[in-house]
């Protein structure tokens, strides 16, 4: 399970963020997260406890959106969302597709008090 390793970067990042901007508490943390991202959703709530265990942030409340896998079709421009199943467009049939979204793994948001 890599994500702890991530997450616990990602609270170094916030704590930083934190204190160079003199926050004085997080109350909460916004991740966002494709569907097609290598971190798992819930091994990343998982494992939030103990990245934050000890820190600044042991109070601070994790929310995560996911961000769903939306592809562009590069023959008639119509966008949907995707499926590993369907591998052309479901409006053209062609095969010339564009991952537009769903592999990020972003912090959204950092909300003090």
């Amino acid at each position: 399970m890599h994500e702890l390793g991530v997450v616990i970067k990602v609270v170094e990042t916030v704590e930083h963020f934190a204190e160079k901007n003199n926050l004085q508490k997080v109350d909460k943390l916004v991740l966002q997260i494709g569907e097609l991202s290598s971190m798992i959703p819930r091994y990343v709530e998982a494992c939030y406890p103990a990245a934050v265990d000890g820190t600044s942030l042991e109070e601070t409340k994790l929310d995560i959106e996911i961000i769903p896998a939306n592809v562009m079709c590069k023959k008639c421009d119509k966008v949907f969302k995707f499926s590993e199943k369907a591998t052309r467009c479901t409006y053209c049939d062609s095969e010339k597709l564009e991952l537009l979204s769903g592999k990020e793994f972003l912090i959204k948001e950092i909300i003090a008090c």
